[in-house]
């Protein structure tokens, strides 16, 4: 099996080449990505002279480069994306052009070339379930903010494609991830960091916004679980349902590390804030088999370490989105 992997130097990205070839030591996988924030060549330190992968510095919407890399492999999984909520606020363009015209480069290529496709989309695209059962993959696509409304856009791009081409393409939407080299910026990381800084943890409104967690060791075994098992033209909820706020999650962490909950700020809303998500994934663990297997405290804290003992992971990466709370007043000044 040869596979294109984009985005593979980001969290997810690299946690799957890592855990694929683990897996599937004969596999071949070619990893393309331009090197933006959130993805780090650090995170494949370890299978960087492994003769069974190799990287390609580029940008997916380079259609001429893509298509040359696409015609080669078997399948392409794409990770590449702006994903950062907070960043969409404060300027949506770069989330326009990476997650809209970059899937549309993948799938042309796709096309031309008859691959088989794994497009990586969120949960966040159906919105707020407040109120409301889970929602399932026929569920309505409601994107409160413009990172989410770019990933629903990829995503009925690739629906199109299916429709209109009879492409073999699958996508998948999953919930919040968490594990290790997981970018500073993001809540789990952000709130480790600065509690061993000895800052205040930043929380947005009241902290009761519920999201839905996973592991991400969960989430690329799935993924690869579907590149064998998955149907053309379907999509795929995954979760490990574990539903929790965020002012729980901070709470837990600063249990670990032994911080007082006192350490706790709440700042200002983020503007359009789901107050929670939820989905159902029945679909992938029938048709599949495949269900989540880590158990959230264990891997909280087997992340929590990861931290303590990386600290020369993390420290070159801290910037204001990790020392500040609200990215979009900054912006402002």
């Amino acid at each position: 099996m040869q596979i294109l992997v984009c985005g593979g130097a980001g969290f997810i990205g690299s946690a799957f080449i890592r855990n694929y070839l683990q897996h599937n030591p004969n596999s071949k996988i070619t990893n393309l990505d331009i090197l933006t924030i959130g993805s780090s060549l650090e995170n494949l330190k370890e299978i960087k002279n492994n003769p069974n992968y190799s990287f390609i510095k580029d940008d997916i919407r380079n259609e001429s480069k893509v298509d040359n890399l696409v015609k080669n492999v078997d399948v392409v999984v794409n990770f590449a994306a702006e994903s950062h909520v907070d960043r969409s606020i404060v300027n949506p363009k770069p989330f326009i052009e990476t997650n809209i015209l970059g899937t549309y480069s993948i799938l042309e290529a796709i096309r031309k070339h008859d691959k088989q496709f794994i497009h990586v989309s969120t949960d966040e695209i159906y919105g707020d379930a407040q109120g409301q059962s889970s929602f399932d993959e026929n569920s309505q696509i409601n994107p409160s903010n413009p990172y989410a409304a770019t990933k629903a856009a990829a995503d009925h791009l690739v629906s199109s494609y299916y429709r209109t081409y009879g492409i073999n393409c699958i996508t998948t939407r999953c919930t919040n991830n968490f594990g290790p080299c997981q970018f500073p910026e993001k809540l789990i990381p952000k709130t480790i960091i600065r509690a061993l800084k000895n800052l205040k943890i930043p929380l947005y409104g009241d902290g009761q916004q519920i999201r839905s967690w996973i592991y991400v060791y969960d989430h690329v075994q799935a993924i690869e679980s579907l590149i064998s098992k998955g149907k053309p033209g379907q999509v795929y909820n995954i979760t490990a349902y574990e539903e929790i706020t965020n002012k729980t999650i901070v709470e837990k962490i600063l249990d670990i590390l032994g911080k007082s909950h006192d350490n706790i700020e709440y700042v200002e809303d983020r503007p359009g804030h789901d107050k929670r998500y939820s989905i159902n994934c029945s679909k992938i663990e029938n048709e599949v088999g495949w269900k989540s297997k880590y158990e959230f405290e264990a891997a909280l804290q087997e992340t929590v370490d990861w931290y303590l003992q990386n600290k020369s992971w993390w420290e070159p990466l801290i910037d204001e989105n990790t020392l500040h709370p609200q990215p979009w007043t900054l912006s402002r000044k």
